[in-house]
């Protein structure tokens, strides 16, 4: 005996064809983003937080701190220029010192060296570490102990011009890789770095000048956050659903926290940085804790979009569905 037809009430009821709404139940639990053994789809990075983020902070701030020092002995403000030159040799020191450490031993590096790769972020970074270092030590040297001042004239412009190298290759090194974060903000992140190295280099010496000779500071301090604040909305704002893990959790804090100390620090720095030595070293110490929590920011982020496999299937999908046919 067959069985009865349902009736078109029984169907609707069920979520049948013929319903209210004209379309069928899903069949289909909802897709849930895994992968075999509970494994994230990617590797995620294996470098240390406190080293490479440290490392990125510490390169951005000697490279920016050059850059400013240049333009400050241009503008006749060596109170200004001193500390930045000497500031950059031991920001670049104590990165080179958290990337040996985290990559286990010195002679890694140095293999580095041994080909030059210009479609390789990391060689050309190595590269330009390893011309800017000396010309920075040399600018230092020249400072403190004021011998050799054309040499030293001449070590710090080409450090300066290194150094705008220095501030971005990270960027560029970091969207290289398949980290959704990362590589999705692969247009802004660049200039979100080079800002940030401004803000920071600003936030030094404004910490160390006279009062009297910080203009140039102040200056770059509102170019610098201008460019980072910008460059950082901009990227978060076109990234979509990459962008999530840099406004949630330790990442999203980071950033928020970074935002609001390098747009007051600026503030401050423009408004009354010049009247009062306690005010512009508060100013300074804003901008740098901004850019530092920028960088952590944006490494936290991209480890944990790393670690979820929705973040990289689903922009893949939407990416292949805003594709033209054939």
């Amino acid at each position: 005996m067959s069985r009865p037809e349902k009736t078109r009430g029984e169907r609707d009821e069920r979520g049948g064809r013929g319903g209210r709404g004209g379309r069928e139940r899903a069949m289909v639990p909802p897709a849930e983003f895994d992968s075999y053994y509970g494994r994230p789809v990617l590797k995620k990075p294996v470098w240390k937080p406190l080293d490479i983020a440290g490392y990125l902070f510490l390169g951005g701030l000697a490279g920016g701190s050059s850059a400013l020092a240049a333009g400050a002995g241009a503008c006749g403000c060596p109170g200004l220029a001193r500390p930045l030159r000497v500031g950059a040799l031991c920001a670049i020191g104590l990165s080179l010192v958290a990337l040996v450490h985290d990559l286990g031993r010195p002679g890694r590096f140095v293999n580095m060296l041994r080909v030059v790769k210009p479609t390789s972020p990391m060689s050309v970074g190595s590269w330009l570490l390893a011309g800017y270092v000396p010309l920075a030590g040399a600018a230092a040297a020249s400072t403190v102990t004021g011998r050799l001042p054309r040499l030293g004239a001449a070590a710090g412009a080409g450090a300066a011009v290194l150094g705008t190298g220095v501030c971005t290759y990270t960027a560029v090194l970091i969207a290289d890789t398949a980290v959704p974060s990362w590589h999705d903000g692969h247009r802004e992140l660049p200039f979100a770095f080079g800002g940030s190295a401004v803000s920071a280099a600003a936030g030094l010496g404004l910490l160390a000048a006279p009062v009297a000779q910080n203009g140039p500071a102040r200056r770059a301090a509102a170019f610098g956050a201008a460019l980072e604040l910008a460059a950082t909305r901009l990227m978060t704002g076109r990234m979509g659903l990459s962008a999530e893990p840099l406004h949630t959790g330790r990442a999203g804090r980071l950033m928020r926290a970074a935002e609001l100390l390098t747009g007051v620090g600026a503030a401050i720095a423009l408004a009354a940085g010049h009247r009062d030595r306690r005010v512009a070293a508060a100013a300074g110490a804003a901008l740098l804790a901004g850019s530092a929590a920028l960088r952590f920011g944006i490494f936290l982020g991209g480890v944990r979009s790393a670690e979820d496999p929705k973040y990289t299937v689903l922009p893949q999908r939407e990416r292949m569905a805003a594709r033209p046919a054939g």
